[in-house]
């Protein structure tokens, strides 16, 4: 068949535990990739089928230059030769073919992506959530078809022209291009084998194209891992393979996400600072960066707080004339420079801040098998569970810097209990990075709030309790 059977990437150590650290295997056992089937008019002619004779048995591609390896194969009146075209400098590679004695109508040419990526990684479900097929038509944006979302025993097709498409996993991807512009990618189809588990992560992957009147194609496959530069490099919005968020949120989070992908890389590659600690300064940095809008939102919930007795005050002596009581309220805060919204904006921003790098380290592959103190994988769930109550523990500690110089508050008192045993049971899920940053994170923010708690009590000291008669 004159197929693809392995891809192994040297630099990338397989997670999986029946892999023991071997290379990544981009292909299944006993799978294949560019599995090539002629169609002309009724006729389907598998060539997998065919027995092709390589121009050489082996070849060594040097660092500089090409080289080119050609297979050819005939039957019934009808020759077929491929040629494939290497770079060792790249993960992509070109494929040339003709057809002689196809016909004067004719036809198509369906190429197979293989069956889904193996799973490469230690955690093999979430893994097997990020499977699947990417089109990128004509024109238009890219659209992600998980293969969980297709059912068992049942096919997805998907109308072309396509420029690209691609079957990823969580880290890697099989990247088909249309390098001839009248000859795109007519339609792509995705098949889930019955009695296949959901998140299994297999699917039987074919796209078709044209044959040209001249009995000739060309495409190109990238087989390799999803690096964002090298991606955006290819061009054609290859880079759009890896989401980096979801449906929805999209196009808030992924700018986020990509610039603090840049960041860390940035770090590690020219000041020579493990990611660790690229994590660590980066969440210095930030709260520092969001120091002054904190100190405003801070001292703007303090100027709320003062004003409480007077509005209670209005609100009982305006009960039933609405419209004068808005009047006296915005009056009020004039009088004592206090806004209701000053401090939300400075709150929420540091949501989507967290939000987007929940998806750095669940798509960044310079992440994956990072170690750093006792993190195995910053990429993965801390397995000892220490980064998970130490998240806890440090938000518990803003939430008890923040009540000390408050009047008392049932509701406040139960959010400061709740609101860190709800991150605690959810950074058991979230990778230790993003537990790392958030520890780091409230850290750098015990100073602010200390001080500011301090200037709260100067202001409006405690009330004393009257003693007894």
């Amino acid at each position: 068949g004159a197929r693809l059977i392995s891809a192994t990437l040297p630099k990338y150590p397989s997670m999986a535990k029946s892999d023991h650290g071997a290379p990544v295997e981009l292909v299944r056992p006993n799978g294949g990739v560019l599995d090539l089937t002629l169609v002309s008019g009724p006729d389907s002619v598998p060539l997998s089928e065919w027995d092709f004779t390589p121009s050489v048995r082996d070849l060594s591609v040097p660092a500089a230059g090409s080289v080119p390896l050609t297979f050819t194969a005939a039957r019934g009146g009808v020759t077929v030769t491929l040629t494939y075209t290497f770079q060792a400098s790249d993960y992509r590679f070109d494929v040339a073919g003709k057809v002689v004695g196809l016909g004067p109508s004719g036809g198509f040419l369906l190429v197979g992506l293989g069956h889904g990526i193996p799973n490469t990684e230690a955690d093999s479900l979430a893994n097997g959530r990020s499977h699947s097929v990417v089109v990128k038509p004509v024109g238009k944006s890219t659209t992600l078809i998980p293969f969980y979302k297709i059912d068992a025993g049942t096919s997805r097709e998907v109308a072309g022209p396509f420029r690209w498409v691609a079957s990823k996993s969580e880290y890697f991807v099989f990247g088909l291009f249309a390098t001839d512009t009248a000859a795109e990618w007519a339609g792509a189809r995705a098949t889930i084998p019955a009695g296949a588990g959901k998140y299994a992560g297999i699917a039987a992957i074919e796209v078709s194209q044209p044959i040209t009147g001249a009995g000739t194609f060309r495409y190109q496959l990238y087989a390799g891992p999803m690096e964002y530069n090298r991606l955006s490099a290819i061009g054609q919005d290859f880079d759009d393979v890896n989401p980096y968020g979801i449906v929805g949120f999209r196009t808030v989070i992924r700018p986020f996400a990509l610039f603090f992908r840049q960041v860390f890389v940035w770090m590690h590659t020219h000041l020579g600072i493990s990611y660790g600690f690229a994590i660590i300064l980066l969440g210095l940095l930030i709260r520092l960066a969001l120091w002054p809008l904190n100190q405003k939102a801070m001292r703007s919930a303090m100027a709320m707080q003062a004003i409480q007795p007077h509005m209670k005050v209005l609100q009982e002596r305006h009960k039933g004339e609405p419209a004068r009581l808005q009047q006296e309220m915005m009056k009020l805060y004039k009088e004592h420079n206090a806004n209701p919204l000053g401090g939300c904006l400075p709150m929420l921003l540091p949501m989507p801040i967290l939000f987007a790098l929940f998806f750095v380290f669940e798509s960044t592959i310079e992440m994956r098998g990072v170690s750093f103190w006792w993190f195995a994988d910053l990429s993965q769930p801390d397995a000892l569970h220490i980064i998970p109550f130490l998240t806890g523990l440090s938000m518990l500690l803003l939430s008890w810097i923040g009540q000390r110089s408050i009047p008392p508050n049932p509701q406040a008192k139960m959010m400061m209990w709740m609101a860190p045993v709800m991150f605690t049971f959810f950074g058991f899920r979230f990778a230790a990075g993003l537990n790392l940053y958030y520890v780091v994170s409230n850290l750098a923010s015990v100073p602010q709030q200390w001080l500011i708690s301090e200037e709260r009590r100067k202001k409006h000291p405690p009330t004393p309790t009257p003693a007894p008669t």
